[in-house]
Parts: C-alpha cells; sequence; structure tokens
C-alpha cells in the first residue's frame, strides 16, 4: 500500500530534498505541495493525503495554526511537523495543535521516514525528552482526564493502553483474543467517554496516558 503525502515547506531547496527523499520510499508517494498554509489549505481536497509534512515557519501562516486548521478541516489526516525551530519549544505546541510528531531538520534523513511511517502508522513520534515533558505538562494540567480514563471498564481499559502502547486495530484484537470489530466497538464507547472525537486525539491520549502509568 502507498501512503499518500503531501508537503508544506517555503524554502524550495529544501521542499525538493524531503521530495526527493520521500519519492524514494516505495511506500510513500507526494500528492501535493504547498509554500504557504493558505494555499495548502485550497489544495488539500483535491490532493486527499494520508499524511501533512508542515515547517512551522511557511508564508501566511506558521505550521501551528495550520495544524489546527486541518485538524479542524480534515480530522482524519495525520500531520507531522518537520522544522528547524527548536523540539523543546514547539513540539508541545504542536503536538497540543493537533499533529501527531515533531521531527528536527537537522535530524538524519532515516529519522524523518521512520516518523512518517510511525505517524501513518497511528503512533506518536517525538524524542524521549519531549514524551517525557509532554506527560509531564498532561498530568500537570488536572485530575479532570484522569478521572474519566477512571470510568473506563476494565476492558476498555485494557484496550486503552494496548492503543497507548502503539498497536495497531489488528494487534488489540490478537493481543486480547477479540474480534477487531468489537476492539473497534471499544475504542468508541472509549472516545464516547473521554470527549475524544477524532483518532488523531485518541492515539494522543491513549499513548501520553500510557507512559506517564506504565510501570
Amino acid at each position: 500500500m502507498t501512503h499518500r503525502v503531501f508537503l508544506v515547506e517555503d524554502h524550495p531547496i529544501t521542499r525538493e530534498g524531503i521530495r526527493s527523499l520521500i519519492r524514494s520510499a516505495p511506500d510513500l508517494e507526494v500528492v501535493g505541495e504547498a509554500s504557504s498554509g493558505p494555499d495548502a489549505i485550497d489544495l488539500l481536497s483535491a490532493a486527499k493525503p494520508d499524511l501533512v509534512l508542515a515547517d512551522i515557519a511557511i508564508d501566511g501562516s506558521d505550521g501551528i495554526e495550520l495544524t489546527k486548521q486541518i485538524r479542524s478541516m480534515y480530522p482524519e489526516v495525520k500531520i507531522l511537523v518537520v522544522s528547524a525551530y527548536p523540539e523543546r519549544v514547539y513540539a508541545e505546541r504542536a503536538v497540543r495543535a493537533g499533529a501527531m510528531g515533531y521531527v528536527a531538520k537537522q535530524e538524519a534523513s532515516g529519522i524523518l521516514l521512520e516518523a512518517i511511517r510511525t505517524v501513518l502508522d497511528g503512533r506518536l513520534h517525538l524524542s524521549d525528552a519531549v514524551r517525557d515533558r509532554v506527560v509531564g505538562s498532561y498530568l500537570s494540567a488536572g485530575a479532570g482526564a484522569e478521572s474519566s480514563v477512571g470510568d473506563l471498564t476494565d476492558r476498555e481499559l485494557e484496550v486503552f493502553r494496548y492503543f497507548g502502547q502503539g498497536l495497531t486495530t489488528s494487534q488489540v484484537a490478537e493481543a486480547m483474543m477479540l474480534s477487531p470489530k468489537t476492539v473497534e466497538t471499544h475504542r468508541v464507547h472509549i472516545k464516547q467517554k473521554l470527549g475524544i472525537e477524532t483518532t488523531n486525539e485518541f492515539v494522543q491520549r491513549a499513548t501520553l496516558w500510557t507512559a506517564q502509568n506504565e510501570v
């Protein structure tokens, strides 16, 4: 299966490099490009990407605001932020805006491809240091989310934890000896109880909660 990637990057040389890297991967294809936030919004509907790769510093907008817009308009499209800006400053902002990961431009090209595949697989991509800080931030935000998780049944909590470990629906079904349809039903109930609207938000919440509570 080939996954569709849309690039948002206002530096032509950088965009060309990322395009070439993605095209070198047999499981990925570039289906559109934009150099600004408004152009990206105009083109996304026709491009129908699985993932948007967006810089933070772009013409006509910034990557954080663009992430929020895409999340609102196309909730099932996954977003990965790639930037030269410090991860320690912007990664948490990107995740809170709806991104599924953050990669610094100075990272090796292999890290970017790994991050793309991780996010396409429905898992969060962050460095260990940033993941710990994001978890701490969620923990310090208050007990509301935690008490909601406490409302889950034992079975639902187990499903939530498995998804937080990065497992796919079929892998969760195999681990729990359930049908994929039953796992999906549990996920729907969990989303309802936690007030979660999108799959991306579900994965973020599950990943962060599991990182916080795993022994």
